[in-house]
């Protein structure tokens, strides 16, 4: 079997213990059928890789733009990678940023700092940054700066549902694979990752852990949201409790279930392809059926 693995250079204080080498290993035995999707050479494609959006911090921080050669500003997709909070890259998102980009989306994977660099929120902030430093570029990268989406993976998609949720004058879609809606529910099994991410315990720092859930700042300004998970209920804790205030307010919102895949199914056929497609009719009918 072949597969092409990115990786940015290895920089201090980036844990890379999860990656899609370790995750391959780990999921082979009980799918033995698993592939590691291939990225994808396609001269539509202008690849931008480890541009420096802040240079404030210990150490510069890079995003990866995959650009859809046009004339013609088009909508954008944030992307953030998973890893716990503590360890991941953003170059595991190469084959979906590049197979969404193939769809006319700019699309950009994010670089933060990671749990043993800085606690929440700033991560948080440095996403913020990111997208502010795009914005500030639009002729560069071709950006509808009216038309942004933010997809996250896991721990991605638990920050990017809270930037939505939080930051929403800032996004007009959310797109969340896998990742908790809340920390502190009957669904959730966070312990140690969030803990260390968020600078302490519930019982040590519960207003710091409600403040990261998106579920206490979904409001009338949310924009509609994607949720596609696995079978494992705790990768969805407090979905079903947003619903159903997306619901009082009329907000679009889908839900998509990947069946019989692991909770990182979006890194590996057979499931790699489903979920593009989820993911790019939900962007379609939101940012690019309005005006």
């Amino acid at each position: 079997m072949m597969f092409c693995i990115y990786y940015s250079y290895a920089q201090k204080g980036v844990d890379f213990t999860y990656n899609i080498i370790s995750e391959y290993n780990k999921q082979l035995k009980k799918f033995p059928n698993i592939e590691i999707v291939n990225a994808i050479n396609d001269s539509i494609i202008q690849e931008s890789i480890d541009i420096i959006y802040n240079k404030n911090n210990k150490r510069p921080l890079h995003l990866d733009a995959y650009c859809f050669k046009t004339k013609e500003r088009l909508p954008a997709l944030i992307l953030i990678h998973g890893g716990g909070w503590k360890s991941g890259d953003k170059s595991m998102l190469k084959p979906l940023a590049q197979t969404i980009c193939r769809n006319g989306y700019q699309c950009f994977a994010i670089e933060y700092q990671l749990s043993d660099e800085a606690k929440y929120p700033q991560s948080i902030d440095n996403i913020l940054e990111a997208i502010a430093f795009l914005k500030n570029d639009v002729k560069k990268f071709k950006i509808d700066t009216l038309k942004i989406g933010i997809l996250g993976c896991s721990s991605g998609g638990q920050m990017a549902s809270l930037i939505g949720t939080k930051y929403s004058h800032t996004i007009q879609a959310i797109v969340n694979l896998d990742g908790i809606l809340a920390f502190h529910h009957p669904e959730s099994k966070e312990g140690i990752l969030a803990s260390e991410w968020l600078g302490g315990t519930y019982e040590e720092k519960p207003e710091i852990w409600e403040d990261a859930s998106a579920l206490s700042h979904v409001s009338k300004n949310t924009p509609p949201i994607l949720f596609i998970n696995s079978q494992f209920e705790r990768f969805h804790a407090g979905r079903d409790n947003m619903i159903q205030i997306l619901n009082q307010y009329t907000i679009y919102n889908q839900v998509k279930q990947i069946e019989n895949s692991p909770h990182t199914f979006w890194l590996f056929h057979p499931w790699f392809n489903e979920t593009a497609l989820y993911i790019t009719q939900f962007l379609d009918k939101i940012l690019k059926s309005n005006p």
